[in-house]
């Protein structure tokens, strides 16, 4: 438990800091200690209070016209997901997944947010679909990130749109979950037991990006994407 401990700690502040990389951080902690199995039951319970709590503060910068098409592009990766892994080596899905993001990351690191690619550009189209496809098949959401920063105007923005559509594909997988009988009595245990290390980890975790200026806060999401991008290509 005390290795379950530290990476919600770890987890969760970085969620509170950045809006998203809890799922990475949590999992590449306990990578180490515990099997997936484990883990992914754990973090999704965990997980779900901790989006509903960002997306409850950044309410206001909520625009269902971001947050619903892009929250069915995910749902819809799921789908597409199931598909794509009975066809094609998941390995190599996710190593052009992880190049991506890290290719994104590195186009925001060089622009400026002033110079962003208009909303209603192709190429935004086209990652917008591809971060439902990863998210629906990993439960990762950094090409999903990437692609939210392109379209949002500031943290705010940001934070309150990924965290709704991180509420409705969580509502999806913890259902699945049950269904499937991933989500156990000792899972939910372990889950309640580490909530109160969660809210204080989120909690100075978002008192933190209030401090930060802006422009360090959106370093910080650049440097989660390319972390992210070249954890999914060694981990395949």
């Amino acid at each position: 438990m005390l290795w379950f401990i530290i990476a919600a700690l770890c987890a969760y502040f970085v969620k509170g800091l950045c809006g998203f990389a809890n799922t990475l951080v949590f999992t590449s902690v306990l990578g180490f200690t515990s099997t997936n199995i484990e883990i992914s039951p754990v973090e999704i319970i965990l997980s779900y209070p901790s989006n509903v709590i960002m997306t409850i503060k950044n309410r206001k910068s909520l625009n269902v016209k971001i947050w619903l098409p892009v929250g069915i592009m995910v749902l819809a990766g799921s789908l597409v997901g199931v598909l794509i892994l009975k066809n094609t080596s998941a390995q190599i899905i996710r190593r052009i997944f992880g190049a991506v993001v890290i290719f994104v990351a590195l186009q925001m690191l060089f622009s400026n947010r002033s110079e962003k690619t208009e909303k209603n550009n192709k190429l935004l189209t086209i990652l917008g679909i591809l971060s439902g496809v990863l998210c629906g098949l990993y439960g990762v959401g950094a090409l999903l990130a990437a692609y939210m920063n392109r379209i949002s105007d500031g943290q705010e923005d940001f934070k309150g749109n990924l965290n709704m559509i991180f509420c409705l594909e969580g509502a999806f997988r913890i259902v699945m979950y049950i269904a499937t009988g991933i989500i156990t009595l000792e899972s939910l245990k372990n889950a309640l037991i580490l909530y109160p290390v969660m809210i204080l980890a989120l909690f100075l975790g978002m008192k933190s990006s209030t401090v930060l200026d802006e422009k360090i806060v959106r370093k910080i999401v650049i440097v989660m994407l390319i972390i992210s991008g070249v954890a999914l290509i060694f981990r395949s």
